[in-house]
C-alpha cells in the first residue's frame, strides 16, 4: 500500500510539474484542490503532499493561509536562474570533461546526435514536437555534466534547468540555426577534452538563450 502511494504521488508530482513547466498551469494561477482532485485524479493528502514538495522546489507559492499557486515569473528571476546556471553548469563541465571516460564519450555522442536529428526536422518547419525536442535538449545537456562525480551537484542543476525551461515555453524560444551550431560547438569542445573552451561555448549559449528570451517576454507584455 505504501509503495503505491509512493507511485501514485511521484505520478501526480511529475505530471503536476511538467504542467506547470510546459505552461498547461500558468504563472500565477490559483492551485484549487478540487478542481486539481478530478484533472490529476489523486487524493487531497496526495495533491496537497505534491503542492509542498514544489512549493519546497520554487514552483509553487504557498503563502500562509491563503492556499497554492503557480509561481510568478518575471525578467530579475530568469536572470538570477540564467546565472546560477551558468556557475553550476560550467563547473560541472570542466569537471566532466577532466574525468569522462569512453561511456561518457559515447553516451554524449548519442544525446548529441538525437538532439540534431530533431533540431534538422525543427529547422525544416516540423514543430509538432517541441516537448520531445526539449527532452532530447535537456539529455544533451546532462549528458555534457554527467561524469562531473557529484550527485549533488547534479540535482542542484537539475532543479535549475527545470526553472530555466519554463521560461522558454513560456515564450517557445527556438533559436534556430544559431542554437545548433551552439550545441556542435560545445559538443566538439568537450570531445575534444578542451575544458575551457567547452565552458567558454556552453556560458555563451546560455546567455545568448538568456538574451533571446529576455526580448520576447518583453514583447509579449
Amino acid at each position: 500500500m505504501t509503495n503505491q502511494h509512493q507511485t501514485v504521488g511521484s505520478s501526480t508530482y511529475q505530471r503536476i510539474k511538467r504542467d506547470i513547466i510546459f505552461g498547461v498551469l500558468p504563472p500565477g494561477m490559483k492551485l484549487k484542490l478540487e478542481p486539481l482532485k478530478a484533472q490529476y485524479s489523486a487524493s487531497l493528502s496526495t495533491l496537497r503532499e505534491t503542492l509542498n514538495r514544489l512549493a519546497s522546489e520554487g514552483f509553487v507559492d504557498a503563502p500562509e493561509q491563503r492556499g497554492f499557486f503557480v509561481t510568478p515569473v518575471s525578467a530579475e528571476d530568469l536572470v538570477e536562474v540564467s546565472n546560477l546556471r551558468v556557475l553550476l553548469e560550467c563547473h560541472a563541465l570542466e569537471l566532466s570533461v577532466a574525468n569522462g571516460d569512453t561511456d561518457w564519450e559515447g553516451n554524449l555522442v548519442a544525446a548529441h546526435h538525437k538532439l540534431h536529428l530533431l533540431e534538422q526536422r525543427m529547422l525544416a518547419g516540423d514543430t509538432s514536437e517541441v516537448e520531445l525536442w526539449k527532452r532530447y535538449d535537456w539529455e544533451f545537456h546532462l549528458a555534457l555534466i554527467q561524469a562531473c562525480n557529484s550527485r549533488n551537484l547534479l540535482e542542484l542543476h537539475a532543479r535549475l534547468y527545470d526553472k530555466y525551461l519554463r521560461y522558454q515555453m513560456l515564450v517557445m524560444t527556438n533559436r534556430g540555426t544559431v542554437a545548433v551550431e551552439e550545441h556542435r560547438a560545445v559538443f566538439d569542445a568537450a570531445l575534444a577534452r578542451d575544458a575551457a573552451l567547452a565552458r567558454k561555448h556552453l556560458e555563451h549559449h546560455i546567455r545568448e538563450g538568456l538574451t533571446y528570451t529576455l526580448e520576447h517576454m518583453h514583447a509579449a507584455e
